[in-house]
């Protein structure tokens, strides 16, 4: 396989290669784009030494791709998808610039994987990362009773507004605890010792974007007609997401049951025992693969629902490697990969 990766120098461009290099993708040739800034800088990868491409219209730098992982943002995406598509590559875009487009897919592999192979444009969107996260676990509840209906408020990590954001917060405590005044450039707020309930901008309907996109995600991956309500929130912790769940199904559906799905479902990780202090904690989850479950529990204000607790780094399974699980059910499933 030929594969390029736009955006090579950023946080989940980076993700990308030790995500590839993990899982040891098969890659024959690779091509590092990137911006004017990040142009000329080397990374190595299995040994080897590559060298950032400035990504510029009008070339053929594309041709003989097979594959092209963006994460470069979504004014980009759409500014050189044309290019990235001409020679026949499939673009895997992380950004949001194709998400709800009705022409291109939204995959999350343990969910809705067959998706990937309808790509008139050639594209494949990857999904929000508090939406991939949710919808991998609930795709074990959906296995047993279909969700009539899903509240979650999830609590994400500062690495989730960047490398700088992560840096502002280190520096937000020292400057506290040094008595200095406090620098908020990333954050609506000041985050160290704070959290708060706004990640985007507001929209009409007060709900913010990021709300809105767990809202309309879920719907299109799922292909359900579920109804979703989300609060988001920024918590001062550095890496990885986690997100309190609350589900309604048509049926009722156990613990035990619910339990013995997330150990049998793609993708998650059972953690819940609360007797012995065992529940997923960002603190200790950082580069996990999977999403982890706990704190089950069925809902005291509704006979049909349950409620659950979930952590999953989503730099990992919430960018990098569900960008390349597409790229390998492709390799296995796709006719225009298989030999």
């Amino acid at each position: 396989m030929n594969i390029a990766i736009v955006g090579a120098s950023g946080a989940v461009g980076q993700e990308f290669l030790r995500v590839l290099a993990e899982r040891n993708f098969p890659i024959d040739e690779l091509r590092l784009f990137g911006s004017s800034r990040s142009a000329g800088t080397a990374y190595t990868f299995r040994g080897r030494e590559y060298t950032v491409r400035e990504l510029v219209h009008g070339t053929d730098d594309f041709r003989g791709i097979d594959i092209a992982f963006t994460s470069a943002g979504g004014g980009t995406a759409r500014d050189y998808a044309e290019d990235i598509t001409r020679y026949g590559a499939v673009m895997i875009d992380n950004s949001s610039a194709f998400r709800m487009d009705e022409d291109v897919p939204l995959v999350v592999p343990e969910c809705n994987a067959a998706d990937a192979l309808n790509r008139p444009r050639g594209i494949i969107a990857n999904p929000n990362c508090t939406t991939i996260m949710m919808v991998v676990a609930l795709q074990a509840l959906e296995n047993i009773s279909h969700i009539r209906r899903i509240h979650v408020a999830s609590y994400q990590a500062a690495s989730g507004a960047g490398a700088a954001a992560m840096a502002e917060l280190y520096e937000q405590y020292r400057q506290i605890l040094a008595g200095e005044p406090v620098t908020v450039e990333k954050f609506a707020h000041q985050l160290a010792f704070n959290v708060i309930p706004q990640i985007d901008v507001f929209t009409d309907n007060g709900y913010t974007k990021e709300e809105m996109k767990m809202y309309n995600e879920t719907k299109k991956i799922m292909h359900t007609d579920a109804d979703v309500s989300a609060t988001c929130v920024r918590v001062p912790s550095l890496r990885c997401h986690s997100e309190a769940i609350w589900a309604e199904t048509e049926e009722p559906v156990s613990v035990e049951q619910f339990h013995e799905a997330v150990r049998k479902g793609q993708g998650l990780k059972l953690q819940d025992d609360p007797a012995k202090g065992e529940y997923p904690m960002p603190l200790f989850l950082e580069s996990c693969d999977d999403v982890y479950v706990g704190r089950v529990r069925k809902d005291l204000a509704n006979p049909n629902g349950i409620t659950f607790w979930i952590v999953s780094d989503q730099i990992k399974k919430g960018a990098a490697l569900n960008a390349v699980q597409i790229a390998e059910w492709l390799i296995q499933n796709d006719p225009k990969f298989v030999e």
